[in-house]
């Protein structure tokens, strides 16, 4: 199926721009630093946009995924797959890798701590309130006890996938569903007495936004006189304070539009591997590595550089020894030499809460990527 889209380029872009900005926070303490948060007057980060936008993929991706995957049991491995394997790597190599290096604990102390084992297993489960080591200190600021700062939206981005399973499974997952959710989201940026939906509450208007757009893909939606009045939304949202809260409509759409423009040349982001996960998930931990190395002082741009190109190598490590190796493991990936044991295997999968898949059109601009 050819794949004539920038979700690649999209995603590995968003998550450099994650790195970007912390990069301000963990070098300053401060984030006044970050340009979208001088642009804004303190409305978001740019990092902070470049998560929203991730969610918005993942929101046209992941309900694509599931339409075209034959179960329920199927897609959900395929989703678990995706998130654990690399996952549970970077939290044992912070654990016991990073952590050994920074701290100022002997070592045999440190490994008798339980702190390093419950955070591998807490934040395995995306309980990310185990987010310290002992004795390990970065930098002597605001931030510099933080291991894990990136960590927190794995859980509600897997909540929204458990979302999606269940509207599927009870056939909900229609259009009207989508912009109901997406209103949801959107008032739970705005109403503090939604505050106890959390996290997932709170990033659901840029999922939705995403599921939105996939369900109107086959209209006119991803028009250039919308993608214009898009801009002019998004610009007068700084003004009028609601950056955030008019991001779902504006800023998710123009990221989407962007990636799914049919004129636009394709970049070959993902060449050398969909590198956007291992980046994210290591880019936190690469970035207080480096502001350590250079013993605490450091400018933005060093810190940037020097993690970006740690991240960036983990990343291509960990697809390529980890998340390509785990993603072979999906119902239906083929394996050479399967053979019957994969027939009777994929049997299994398909009897597994079958359903009646629906007939997806798929055209040159709105192919799905390694989301499948």
């Amino acid at each position: 199926m050819e794949r004539r889209n920038n979700f690649d380029a999209l995603r590995l872009l968003a998550a450099v721009t994650v790195i970007f900005s912390h990069s301000f926070l963990i070098a300053q303490g401060v984030e006044q630093g970050d340009p979208l948060n001088i642009i804004t007057g303190n409305q978001c980060m740019i990092g902070l946009a470049a998560v929203f936008v991730f969610f918005a993929v993942s929101g046209f991706l992941i309900t694509q995924s599931y339409e075209q995957t034959r179960s329920p049991l199927r897609y959900l491995v395929k989703r678990a797959l995706r998130i654990f394997p690399a996952l549970i790597v970077v939290l044992l190599l912070t654990a016991f890798v990073l952590g050994p290096v920074v701290t100022s604990l002997p070592l045999h102390e440190y490994l008798h701590r339980p702190e390093p084992y419950r955070y591998v297993l807490h934040n395995a489960i995306f309980n990310v309130d185990m987010h310290t080591l002992p004795g390990v200190v970065f930098v002597d600021n605001a931030i510099g006890l933080e291991v894990s700062g990136a960590l927190w939206t794995l859980g509600p981005e897997f909540q929204m996938y458990l979302m999606v399973m269940v509207l599927g499974v009870f056939r909900l997952l229609r259009l009207p569903v989508c912009l109901a959710l997406l209103a949801l989201g959107m008032a739970c940026i705005h109403f503090d007495e939604l505050d106890a939906l959390g996290s997932w509450g709170w990033l659901l208007g840029f999922f939705a936004m995403g599921m939105t757009l996939y369900k109107l893909r086959g209209t006119r939606i991803f028009d250039g006189r919308i993608a214009l009045l898009a801009v002019v939304g998004l610009i007068a949202s700084v003004p009028l304070r609601q950056f955030i809260l008019l991001f779902p409509l504006f800023g998710c759409y123009l990221a989407l539009y962007l990636a799914l423009h049919p004129r636009l040349p394709i970049i070959p982001a993902a060449r050398y591997g969909d590198l956007s996960y291992g980046i994210y998930i290591y880019g936190w931990p690469a970035e207080q590595l480096s502001i350590w190395l250079m013993r605490g002082h450091a400018q933005w741009w060093q810190v940037f550089l020097l993690a970006t190109l740690i991240a960036g190598t983990l990343a291509f490590l960990s697809w390529h020894l980890i998340e390509k190796r785990a993603l072979a493991f999906k119902p239906g990936a083929p394996k050479p030499g399967a053979g019957a044991w994969q027939g009777w295997r994929d049997g299994i999968w398909r009897k597994a809460w079958p359903r009646k898949s629906p007939t997806v059109a798929i055209s040159p601009s709105n192919t799905a990527s390694r989301n499948g």
